[in-house]
């Protein structure tokens, strides 16, 4: 079988319970304002990486951030990753501008996040 490459981790997403609170925040800690700005996300542009903040979020001890690997096939990648043991937690969907998004847990439960731009 021949593996889909990734293009390496470039997004980030933080879950936050303020987002508002969350935006100053990494604003400040960025330097910059955010390139996306609704009610339901926020994202930053620095340095090559993506910074995702996502409402309804809560506490570090309780909700993580995910980071997401850039792919050119997110199908094809979530079937390779089942194959070698991984279970999918959330399943492919468009978030938007063509973006693909999902999350696969590994065998021991960490959290993989997936991304495909269009």
């Amino acid at each position: 079988m021949t593996a889909t490459p990734t293009q390496g981790i470039k997004t980030v997403l933080h879950p936050v319970a303020d987002l508002a609170a969350a935006k100053a925040v990494y604003t400040a800690l960025l330097g910059i304002s955010p390139q996306t700005d609704s009610p339901y996300y926020v994202g930053f542009e620095a340095e090559g990486q993506h910074i995702g903040l996502v409402p309804n979020g809560g506490p570090q001890s309780l909700s993580t951030p995910v980071a997401y690997w850039h792919v050119p096939d997110i199908e094809a990648k979530l079937a390779e990753l089942t194959a070698a043991g991984a279970t999918v937690k959330d399943p492919a969907r468009e978030v938007g501008g063509g973006r693909l998004v999902a999350t696969v847990t590994d065998t021991d439960g960490n959290v993989l996040g997936l991304i495909q731009d269009r």
